[in-house]
């Protein structure tokens, strides 16, 4: 069972930056798919990007060529770079994972965790 909390959420003007981590605990972290996620008020939650056992990574057409996911190994974190940020942007941001990377849809996923809040004015 793989434990996660997400933290490096706040408040940025637009075109800024942030960097969301995920610190993960439990077995075989990374032999998972690690995903991002995030959910606006009323609307559903929906998927950023995610990243295989390999590095390899699959994005959102929403943040393509902004976001850029990675994880390191070593400290059981994956993180989330995201620049030119927009208002559009402002959601609660999750992490969660699953055995394999062939879905990006929040459905497929488990072991949320309790999300972190990014707002961009």
């Amino acid at each position: 069972h793989v434990q996660l909390v997400e933290s490096g959420g706040g408040s940025v003007q637009a075109g800024g930056s942030l960097r969301l981590s995920c610190a993960a605990s439990g077995s075989t972290y990374s032999s998972f798919c690690m995903g991002w996620f995030r959910q606006a008020p009323g609307m559903q939650r929906e998927g950023v990007a995610n990243i295989d056992s390999d590095g390899n990574a699959v994005y959102a057409d929403s943040v393509k060529g902004r976001f850029t996911v990675s994880k390191d190994n070593a400290k059981n974190t994956l993180y989330l770079q995201m620049n030119s940020l927009r208002a559009e942007d402002t959601a609660m941001y999750y992490c969660a994972t699953r055995r394999y990377c062939t879905t990006i849809s929040p459905a497929a996923f488990g072991n949320w965790g309790q999300g972190t809040q990014v707002t961009v004015s």
